[in-house]
């Protein structure tokens, strides 16, 4: 086992492994920008490296920083955590170079299964279905031509990237190359690199993925499955496990698919295989991520298995010590993740932190990389913390989950704990039939709901200034009939 990890990452994440490194008796250390040098990731790490300036990519993405912070402390392994680096062959390959082990997967398995094109083309090569689509990049001269093969409706997707960024729903020809265009643009700037691809957009499906691991004597399990359904621009919100919306049947072809896939791929360490499932049951390989997912929590919560510590014993060369007959999910758990935004349109608010008051309770669980006086800058992801719950089932775990968001306490800054409860409240998320389209319609009456409070108001309040000033009414409405009309009208 390793006496030293580097963690490559900030906020939660990089707290929430550390946690793990100190029950296993590991030393971390933690990187950081010049923004985040007061970030509780910083002060409770045994040592900390200053990475670079605020900007990701001079600190947190910055490759040749972070390997030689990592030899500068003398560490044998670097844990990626999620985003940033974490699905990066070359910052992978920059580890091996100086003899340290990057925790997750070789890195010319990042490269096959990053290329969304690619993955597609091995997923259907280990006999696991695929959404109907390109299997080649797209460009202005062969758009069109490949839309009407895969048909619309249809989602333009980066090749490249994720997070949402670029993801594009497409009803005809006719708005084809104007959001190829922009998708193209977008997905440049944000991932370096500019290739598209296309897929037939599946109405109403479900967001559902299986959590795998391999170690590198060809033990492979899976640890069931994760439902991600609850999403606001095609990044997830609120994740559960169990899904309720599958049997037994479909879970078994989820998971076997996902073994095959992992087998066929000769993988090692922790990933997920995502699929959308639709309204007849049929599902389709959307991606893999070669990573950490920032859901994991609500496994860990229903397994008792410790996701890091596996990741950790795998890159350390152990053989996995629990089988398949070992996993055995015992209830249902949620996690809702809590964001720095206006609860309203969900954009980042950018703020300082005030006083925190976290839900303390059973079976519940709160994965935080802040502190009081811990600034949300406009530099990284506004995410505040994760909320985990568990319960017997799933109602029990809904009716925690609205307690523990009841009892928490964040002044400083706005945030989305107002619209989570009203997901929780909502009648279609309680039954369990909400599909990945289920937030952004739900947002829309929201907003809806706002604006005819706001229209109500100010004609409540224009009648009242009417009524006590009977000498601004115009002589034609001053009849009680007259007036009556006005205020049906307004």
């Amino acid at each position: 086992m390793f006496s030293k990890i580097l963690i490559a990452n900030r906020g939660e994440i990089a707290c929430r492994i550390q946690r793990t490194c100190a029950r296993l008796g590991i030393k971390t250390v933690a990187v950081y920008s010049e923004a985040d040098k007061q970030a509780l990731h910083v002060l409770t790490a045994d040592e900390s490296v200053c990475i670079g300036p605020a900007l990701a990519k001079e600190s947190y993405l910055n490759i040749e920083a972070i390997v030689e912070a990592a030899k500068q402390c003398q560490v044998e392994a670097i844990h990626p955590g999620y985003g940033f680096l974490s699905e990066n062959s070359h910052f992978a390959l920059a580890c091996q170079r100086e003899g340290i082990v990057f925790i997750g997967p070789e890195p010319h398995l990042i490269d096959r299964m990053g290329d969304k094109v690619e993955a597609r083309k091995i997923a259907e090569e280990a006999d696991v279905p695929v959404v109907p689509g390109s299997n080649t990049p797209v460009d202005d001269l062969n758009a069109l031509l490949l839309a009407d093969k895969v048909g619309f409706p249809l989602m333009i997707k980066p090749a490249g990237g994720g997070g949402g960024i670029g993801m594009r729903v497409v009803n005809s020809s006719k708005e084809l190359l104007t959001n190829v265009d922009r998708a193209r643009a977008l997905v440049k700037t944000s991932f370096g690199n500019p290739k598209l691809y296309f897929e037939r957009f599946v109405d109403e499906a479900s967001h559902v993925e299986i959590q795998v691991i391999a170690d590198k004597f060809g033990n492979a399990i899976h640890l069931h499955e994760r439902d991600c359904s609850v999403q606001r621009r095609h990044q997830k919100v609120i994740e559960e496990t169990p899904c309720i919306k599958i049997d037994e049947s479909l879970r078994g072809q989820l998971t076997e698919a996902s073994l095959r896939l992992v087998k066929y791929l000769n993988y090692t360490n922790a990933g997920t295989i995502e699929y959308l499932v639709d309204t007849n049951g049929a599902f389709y390989f959307l991606e893999m991520n070669t990573r950490l997912q920032v859901e994991h929590p609500v496994t860990e919560m229903v397994t008792g298995i410790d996701l890091v510590e596996l990741q950790i014993a795998i890159a350390a060369g152990q053989k996995l010590e629990v089988s398949q007959e070992d996993i055995s999910p015992r209830g249902h758990a949620i996690e809702a993740r809590i964001y720095a935004e206006n609860p309203v349109t969900l954009t980042p608010v950018p703020g300082t932190v005030g006083r925190i008051i976290e839900p303390s309770m059973p079976n519940v669980r709160i994965d935080s990389g802040i502190d009081e006086g811990t600034e949300i800058t406009p530099f990284y992801d506004p995410m505040i913390a994760k909320l985990i719950v568990w319960g017997d089932n799933r109602d029990l775990a809904i009716d925690t989950l609205k307690a523990a968001l009841k009892a928490y306490i964040i002044h400083g800054v706005e945030n989305n704990i107002s619209v989570i409860e009203k997901v929780l409240s909502n009648w279609k998320f309680a039954m369990g039939v909400h599909h990945s389209g289920f937030l952004e319609e739900l947002l829309e009456d929201i907003s809806n709901d706002a604006n005819d409070k706001s229209i109500a108001a100010a004609i409540a309040v224009a009648i009242s200034v009417l009524k006590e000033n009977e000498d601004l009414i115009p002589s034609r409405w001053k009849t009680e009939g007259r007036r009556k009309l006005m205020e049906s009208r307004l």
